[in-house]
């Protein structure tokens, strides 16, 4: 609410007529939605033109206002709320004037209508005839709902209209403007006349609570909203946290208990977050359960690229959990190589074929992290330096699940050709030279060993990265690549668009270049 001003009440400002209300679980009457007012609103307006545009006009019969019936259970009657909603009926001015003339009154009505914008409901709380102020809210639903109140209730239970009234000499009529929830605000001074409020609220939704929280502080109403955070104390709001927290927080300063609210969403612990992160990421990396760690690292790569945290401060602590886990892995990886070329086993299902098969998924997942959040450049890297590691994957045979290593080379050489991390022009040869050819001879087994391969996202990958070295090592890797496609076919990457962009570079550029400038020097 923006304005709050004081005006006589007049006779005959409101002619009415029962409209449908709303009527809430607890069995109190509070006021219905703007979609609710809204048609009835348009129901009343087309029959008023029927009226008035009838040619047989019929004599005009006085409103009577008739109580509404709630349909309460038991123990509801002696509830001190009770109400009524009425609208505005201007059959009453209509039919003297449609009487005269239809035309005429069809005009008088069109006037009427654009003087009066507001539709007025009224709600009346208590008994009614003893009540001895009146309110109105104008809404921006185009409503203006008065409501027949008792100034000591909402003196007793809202600050603010306790200040207002020991400002004001005694009126029986104020006005509010500009009520941003109208619905609301009608149903929390209702609550003012409740003996407990928490028994009210406690079948309400989370964002009608919030709602009604909001009215409630601008009142001053401190039982409602103790009791509307008693409510977002005890009750699921998963998925709601930011409006839970947004429409809370700042009572702190107020003197209200929110600490049990904020604490389902904040943490007092000192202990770093990082910490728990890279007790969680250990916890996958040691699972010996296959589901389970699948399902895991699938989860938890899905929340590592939905949440920004890598932006801020912990940053460097984040990369730093990171690069040790893919070092243990690594280095767990290269003994796990060393121990099966003394002693090559035949068969797929060995124990160390298995727990390489498992170092080397774990690695890739980490790789597929660093790739992501674009942090993965020092990798690069580090994988490019493994020249022991890729001479000893030569010596496996490819049933040892060798070709699980190339699935992190194939990974490597996609993010380089989507610009996800961007290693030196030294490190991208080096990546080019060591681990090339043996993804190369791991290609068949990737293709049918690995559901996840993508072959043609993994060749365009390859591509990108040969075509972002100098125009002479284009050359030389494209010449050794034609060697092996020339020879096993399809069971090698197809890098054929790489070849052809290099072919252009090489054969087609240079004569229209030269074409050019000859072609400049004759118009000289």
């Amino acid at each position: 609410m923006t304005d709050f001003r004081v005006r006589k009440l007049g006779q005959g400002q409101m002619k009415a007529r029962n409209v449908p209300i709303a009527v809430t679980p607890e069995g109190f009457w509070c006021c219905p939605s703007p979609a609710v007012l809204q048609k009835t609103i348009k129901n009343q307006n087309h029959q008023n033109k029927k009226k008035i545009l009838s040619t047989m006009p019929s004599k005009a019969s006085s409103s009577v206002q008739r109580p509404i019936s709630s349909p309460v259970g038991k123990g509801t009657l002696s509830d001190p709320l009770s109400s009524r909603v009425v609208s505005d009926d201007n059959s009453c001015l209509a039919s003297d004037a449609a009487a005269k003339s239809p035309t005429k009154a069809a005009e008088g009505l069109s006037k009427l209508n654009v003087g009066n914008q507001h539709q007025k409901i009224s709600v009346g709380f208590g008994q009614p005839e003893t009540s001895d102020l009146k309110i109105i809210l104008f809404g921006k639903e185009g409503i203006a709902v008065e409501m027949s109140v008792h100034k000591a209730i909402l003196t007793e239970h809202g600050s603010f209209f306790a200040d207002k009234f020991s400002r004001q000499s005694p009126v029986p009529f104020f006005e509010i403007a500009d009520c941003e929830d109208v619905e609301i605000y009608v149903e929390t001074v209702g609550l003012m006349y409740c003996g407990e409020v928490k028994h009210r609220v406690i079948k309400q939704s989370v964002s009608r609570v919030l709602r009604i929280l909001k009215v409630a502080e601008s009142l001053g109403f401190h039982a409602c909203i103790k009791a509307c955070l008693d409510f977002l104390e005890v009750v699921p709001w998963v998925g709601e946290e930011g409006n839970v927290v947004s429409s809370v927080q700042h009572l702190q300063s107020k003197n209200y208990s929110i600490s049990p609210i904020l604490k389902r969403v904040f943490s007092d612990t000192s202990k770093p977050p990082n910490d728990t992160l890279a007790h969680i990421m250990e916890l996958v990396l040691r699972s010996n359960e296959e589901r389970g760690r699948r399902e895991m690292k699938s989860l938890v790569l899905k929340l590592l690229k939905e949440n920004s945290f890598w932006t801020d401060g912990s940053v460097d602590i984040c990369i730093g959990t990171l690069y040790s886990l893919c070092q243990s892995c690594l280095a767990s990886l290269i003994e796990l190589f060393r121990q099966a070329s003394k002693s090559p086993p035949i068969e797929s299902k060995d124990p160390t074929a298995r727990k390489i098969a498992l170092e080397a998924e774990n690695l890739l997942w980490l790789v597929e992290i660093l790739a992501v959040r674009h942090t993965a450049d020092e990798f690069a890297l580090m994988w490019a330096s493994q020249n022991e590691l890729a001479q000893l994957h030569s010596k496996l045979p490819a049933v040892m699940s060798r070709h699980r290593v190339s699935c992190i080379t194939a990974r490597l050489f996609v993010g380089i050709g989507r610009g996800e991390m961007l290693p030196s022009k030294e490190t991208r040869q080096l990546l080019l030279h060591v681990w090339l050819q043996p993804l190369v001879d791991d290609y068949s087994w990737l293709q049918h060993g690995c559901r996840q391969f993508d072959r043609k996202v993994v060749e365009e990958g390859i591509g990108q990265t040969i075509l972002t070295l100098p125009l002479e090592d284009q050359q030389s890797v494209l010449l050794s690549w034609l060697e092996s496609f020339l020879k096993v076919g399809g069971n090698c990457p197809n890098l054929q668009r790489a070849f052809e962009v290099w072919w252009r570079r090489t054969f087609i550029r240079p004569y229209f270049e030269q074409h050019g400038n000859n072609l400049k020097m004759d118009r000289n």
